[in-house]
């Protein structure tokens, strides 16, 4: 078992196109991927300098309805969570950060593994 956070960016070429902050989709038909992927990589450089907390960066910037809780996820086990999340979670140690990824419909993420 494990917790992790998420913060997910959806962009124009994901398979769904609309989120919880932008149920019509506007910005997000707006955002190109690799504006997409390199606004991650920025805050994820934040995030591990210390400039900034993972908590508020996901409720700030991501596209899941995890940002209302700071991007927590809650407890998970193998095989409850789509592969390429559930792989990412498992290659990192406690409070790791990974690369910025991305899921089978597209969007573009980083997880970090909190438990």
């Amino acid at each position: 078992m494990f917790r992790a956070s998420l913060l997910i960016m959806k962009h124009q070429e994901s398979l769904y196109r609309t989120s919880w902050k932008d149920p019509e989709g506007h910005i997000i038909n707006k955002t190109t991927k690799e504006n997409a992927v390199a606004l991650l990589k920025a805050l994820r450089k934040d995030i591990v300098s210390g400039k900034a907390r993972f908590e508020d960066v996901a409720s700030r910037f991501s596209d899941s309805d995890t940002a209302k809780r700071g991007g927590v996820m809650g407890l998970w086990m193998r095989g409850q969570l789509p592969k390429e999340l559930e792989d990412a979670a498992f290659a990192l140690k406690g409070f790791e950060i990974s690369e910025v990824l991305e899921n089978f419909d597209g969007d573009v993420f980083i997880i970090q593994r909190t438990g």
